[in-house]
């Protein structure tokens, strides 16, 4: 550091004294400040002031750099929304294919720039829709899809070489993707025109969620298949082979630093689990992609996806030596938080949801889901879901914010919160290293026991009003207005029942149990298995019966026990 640097440094420290002698601390003795401490949404102490001296030791062109550049802090293309808004997506599914299909065609009428599907809980867990555990939960949370029939109804009359489209499934994720693919067939379109992710990501379902089916090992070799499949065998050069999400780990309560940690070494996983398999790191790290969510805390959403952004470049680069830029470029969706809204006073749940949106394209996403006003009553009524569309393109279009590249980068206060996140992101990821890496620690139940931990604190923080929620522990109103929502017609189940029973009985059952025994003669092999599930979708083969052929070879997980 030249003298004339010391020197400043100097000044600025006599300055900060000078000011808080003079002007801070007399103010102070006559009008305390609100709380003794001030605290992010993850419990993060936030200081008074930040300047300079906070930032002493950084290096402008190591750790913040330019737009498209290696650490890519500012984010991973070089005019960002300057040359192209990040994709509209609204998370999207109900009842049947058919009303799902109206639902993503309005959307798409209103605006929407790709679809994001979801999936009922019996087919999140590969089990039909007349399987006795399916009972009341058909078409409840996402719809449902049991054979190919119901996908190709879900896609009727929506060109997809068009659109992009993101299917939120894990266990049966290879299943889900095989019946998108025959759709594409039927529709005349060859694999490699499809655009689109696939979740894929069982580790965080170990950890958060719950909707897992195989163990760990056996479901990670799944995932691997399609890593080799799509990009190995160049079969969908242009599709997302994984959606590595801290989103649904952030929903279970994991702090923001918990959610980069977490994620970040999931990823890890994959990636060692791919290169063990055989794959090379450049030919499939570029179609690696990844799902945050965006939390109330403003500034510290922005600062976790630019320290995210930062730590997964040096880790491709640094621990995994990968040599094509792309490889070092984390892509990622974000949805706002779910865990956030309130039941209470659904409509501030649009004022949450647009700070959170508006973090998202501050922090540089490619994509952005935001979440309707009666997230936490139903799935989302029409209105409410144009709404929450509408909050997107009115931050895209008139708050100014894609103007510019990364318009926080510089404040003291984002630079030192970015730096801290990743520090401690960083210190969680050598103590999962040191376990033997996340497949482990989610065996263990250190991942799982961390989330609740967290999670227990936040609700103790709402519950004592050290931390407030307004309509929830203040500023509470006496008579709740009435709000429309979304209600599935309990029909839906029969209506599928009808189906698959129609299905069963016109298809070639013999060609079906052919491909099925294919399938678990693979299943015990180490070949790829994603080929022979496609002509078992194109037979009509339910996911049920896929899945349970599966089941026969891999078992099914049980959940470690937290402590």
């Amino acid at each position: 550091m030249t003298q004339s640097g010391q020197e400043k440094i100097n000044e600025i420290k006599a300055r900060k004294k000078e000011w808080e002698n003079k002007t801070l601390n007399p103010l102070l003795d006559k009008y305390p400040e609100r709380a003794e401490e001030f605290v992010t949404t993850s419990s993060s102490q936030v200081n008074r002031l930040y300047t300079p001296l906070d930032l002493l030791g950084s290096d402008y062109v190591v750790d913040i750099g330019f737009p498209g550049e290696y650490p890519y802090t500012r984010g991973i293309q070089p005019t960002m929304y300057r040359g192209r808004l990040w994709t509209f997506r609204q998370y999207s599914g109900f009842g049947t294919a058919e009303e799902t299909n109206k639902r993503f065609k309005l959307l798409l009428e209103q605006g929407q720039t790709g679809l994001s599907v979801a999936f009922d809980l019996p087919t999140q867990i590969g089990y039909d829709s007349d399987h006795p555990l399916a009972l009341g939960e058909v078409g409840k949370v996402g719809v449902a899809i049991d054979t190919l029939k119901d996908m190709e109804t879900l896609f009727e009359g929506i060109p997809l070489e068009k659109v992009s489209t993101s299917m939120t499934i894990n266990a049966p994720a290879s299943v889900l993707l095989a019946m998108y693919i025959a759709v594409a067939e039927v529709q005349g379109i060859s694999q490699d025109k499809l655009a689109g992710t696939i979740q894929n990501d069982i580790l965080k379902e170990y950890s958060a969620r719950g909707t897992y089916i195989f163990p760990p090992r056996p479901s990670m070799r799944l995932i691997t298949d399609v890593f080799e499949y799509c990009s190995k065998w160049n079969k969908m050069p242009k599709w997302n082979t994984i959606s590595i999400s801290g989103y649904h780990m952030r929903e279970a309560g994991c702090t923001a630093i918990q959610e980069v940690a977490f994620t970040l070494a999931n990823a890890i996983a994959y990636v060692e689990a791919a290169i063990k398999k055989g794959l090379e790191l450049d030919t499939f790290a570029r179609r690696l992609s990844f799902f945050w969510c965006s939390h109330n805390d403003f500034f510290e959403e922005i600062a976790k996806f630019r320290a995210a952004r930062r730590l997964w470049a040096r880790i491709m680069r640094d621990r995994f030596g990968a040599k094509n830029p792309r490889s070092w470029q984390m892509r990622f969706h974000t949805q706002t938080a779910g865990c956030s809204l309130t039941a209470q006073q659904p409509e501030n749940n649009i004022v949450r949801v647009t700070i959170q949106a508006l973090a998202a394209a501050c922090g540089g996403t490619q994509s952005l889901h935001t979440n309707s006003m009666d997230e936490a009553l139903a799935l989302p009524s029409e209105k409410a879901a144009q709404i929450a569309l509408k909050t997107q393109q009115i931050i895209a279009h008139e708050s100014g914010v894609a103007l510019t590249i990364d318009p926080l980068a510089g404040s003291y206060y984002m630079e030192t919160m970015t730096n801290e996140i990743e520090r401690r992101a960083m210190e969680y990821i050598e103590k999962i290293d040191e376990m033997g890496g996340a497949v482990v620690a989610v065996e263990r139940g250190f991942i799982q026991k961390e989330i609740h931990d967290s999670a227990y604190r936040y609700q103790k923080e709402i519950e004592s009003k050290k931390r407030i929620t307004v309509g929830v522990n203040e500023f509470i109103i006496g008579e709740e207005p009435e709000i429309e929502i979304l209600r599935v017609d309990p029909e839906v189940e029969k209506i599928q029942h009808q189906r698959l029973a129609k299905i069963k009985k016109e298809r070639d059952n013999l060609k079906v149990q052919d491909s099925l025994n294919e399938i678990k003669r693979i299943a015990r092999s180490d070949e790829n298995l994603m080929t022979c599930i496609i002509d078992a979708v194109k037979a009509y083969a339910t996911l049920g019966e896929i899945c349970d052929t599966l089941r026969d070879v891999f078992g099914e997980y049980t959940a470690t026990e937290i402590i």
